[in-house]
Parts: structure tokens; sequence; C-alpha cells
């Protein structure tokens, strides 16, 4: 007679770990970082070892001597939160602002919590709001991409498509128009803003690497993107526009600007602040994709993904009440 073997779960074993997918979301990361070295030279370089480093060295530091206990830097967490927190500051921002955006990401939003998969926030964009709420002035001048000619200290500056598009949304300025780049230069990249927006075509290479390698999944991203792209659209069919400027331009405008693709796949799809079932991230990624619009419309930034993604953040929660059903379970 056959013996039944009767084990505890998990009955699943995958390959993943902590660390392989902190890895693999880096290296997804590297098309458009490299694309910022080449359009912000020294300034983008120097922003990113500064921003890593700190973050690294905080966390250790208050594992060791605060809470006493093993530091985790090897998953790689550490890192990555200070890569994102680097591609979400402007590469002239001076170098205390950038640690002082690493000592808030690491000691306030993750350590604080208990570390790796305690903190309900995503601890670069706690980083970077703080940043942009202490020190506006620094977090919105932006410097103009001319590769390795840009001076770290003294770069020149200038105004962000999306501050252009609020302009001309909000104002009914149409005559700002003609100053927007042309949607090939903000699909390639080379264009005003944090330098982990210049390329909107690298962002989504590395978005659907991290999906084929299933990393992440469909869901935040595609509803994110359509709900964006919906919004935006009726805001063009029901006269929200002037006439200088196409519902198709506005569109793929709002899209490819700003800090739409790096906090599509790489902020909103966080493993610790993201929902767990298929049906809550879709209402997740509906939810941001509202609160963006909302913001850049009528609020008082141009720019509205840090905060749609936070508040999202606060309701994953709540969206994890909707539990995906066990295998075996019968439908009620």
């Amino acid at each position: 007679m056959e013996q039944l073997i009767v084990s505890p779960a998990p009955h699943l074993h995958a390959n993943d770990s902590v660390r392989k997918n902190m890895l693999l979301v880096i290296i997804a990361l590297l098309p458009a970082w490299l694309v910022s070295i080449v359009a912000f030279g020294w300034g983008a370089l120097i922003t990113t070892i500064l921003s890593v480093v700190a973050c690294v060295g905080f966390e250790w530091a208050i594992a060791k001597f605060l809470l006493k206990q093993e530091p985790t830097i090897c998953d790689l967490s550490a890192v990555l939160t200070g890569f994102l927190l680097a591609l979400n500051l402007p590469s002239n921002l001076p170098w205390w602002i950038v640690i002082i955006g690493a000592l808030v990401a690491i000691g306030v939003a993750k350590m604080s919590f208990g570390g790796l998969g305690q903190n309900f926030l995503n601890p670069a964009l706690v980083g970077r709001v703080f940043l942009l709420i202490s020190f506006p002035v620094q977090m919105t001048t932006w410097p103009l991409p001319q590769g390795f000619a840009t001076s770290y200290v003294d770069a020149t500056t200038g105004a962000t498509p999306l501050a252009l598009l609020k302009q001309i949304v909000k104002n009914g300025d149409g005559s700002v128009v003609s100053k927007l780049p042309d949607v090939w230069d903000m699909f390639t990249g080379f264009i005003g803003g944090s330098f982990g927006e210049v390329s909107a075509c690298a962002l989504i290479i590395g978005g659907v690497f991290l999906i084929l390698t299933r990393v992440i999944t469909w869901h935040i991203p595609v509803s994110i993107l359509a709900t964006v792209a919906l919004f935006a659209a009726c805001t063009g069919w029901f006269g929200g526009l002037p006439a200088e400027l196409p519902t198709c331009t506005y569109v793929l405008t709002t899209l490819l600007t700003g800090g739409m693709m790096l906090g599509t796949f790489f902020m909103a799809t966080d493993y610790v602040t993201s929902p767990m079932a298929s049906s809550a991230k879709l209402i997740y990624g509906v939810g941001i994709g509202v609160l963006v619009m909302v913001i850049r419309t009528w609020g008082a930034y141009p720019e509205g993904m840090s905060f749609a993604i936070l508040l999202m953040n606060s309701c994953v929660p709540l969206l994890n009440q909707i539990r995906p059903k066990r295998f075996g379970e019968k439908k009620k």
C-alpha cells in the first residue's frame, strides 16, 4: 500500500530570493541610468554614488548600533533604494541634501518600521517627497541635459516639459505649446527633469524586462498607464485643452514625461508596498493613475507620481483584504 507523506507548507519552491530580485531590478534600471549619465554627465554619476553609499551606510549603522541586529545590506535592498532615490533627484542637487534624503528614506521610512518587509511606504519616495517639501527650490531647479559638459555645481537649468504642460492646461496658454519637445525627444530622452526621467524608452525596456523575468506582473503598470491615457484623452475630448495642443500629443506627452515610467514600472510595483491579489493590483493602479492626473491638472505641483504612489501605499492594507482564492477553495 502506498504511503501518504504529509509535510507542512510551503509545497512549491522557486529559485527566487530577495537578493536575486533586487539585482534584477537594478539591472533593469541600468539602461535608463546610462542614458542619464550621457545626458547629465558627472552630476548624475556623483549623485548616484552619494545616494547609494549613504543608504547602505545608514542601514548598516542603524542595524548594527541602534537595532543591535545583523546588518542586511547584502540583500541589495539598500543599494536599490539609493539607486531609486538618486533617479528621482536633479543631477545638480547639493551633496548634503542627497545625504539627508538617504537618511529619511532608510532611517525613517524603512528601518524605523523594522527593516525590509515591514515598511508600508516606499522608502525612496518618502525620501524624495521629504526633500521636495523641505527644499523646494533646490528640488525643482532642473538642469538641462548637456552631457559631460554639464557642471555638477553650476548647471544650466530650464523648465521641464511637465512644467510647460501645466501652464498650457491650467492657464489655457496655447502659445507655450511650441516650447514643448517633440514626442520622439521625450521618448528617447535628453529632456529636463530628474535624471531618472530622461528616457521613457530606456525605462520601458527595463519594465518589460522585469515583466518577462516575472519580477513584477503586468497588472499595476498596465492599469496605471491605461488610466492616465484615458484621463488625458477625456481632458482633450471635453474641451480642456487649447486648440494648439492636439489630444494625441497631450496624451503622449503625459505618458512619456515626468516620473510616469519610472514610477509605473519601478516604484509602484514594490513588493512590500503594493497589493498581493491581481484584482487589488488593478484597483491600486487605477487609483494611482487617477491621483496622478488630478494632481497634475489641478494641484500645485506639475508632477504627482510620488504623491499618488504614497497615497495608494497607505491603502494597501485595505486592498489586501481582497485575497486570492486558495487552491481547492469553492466559490461561495
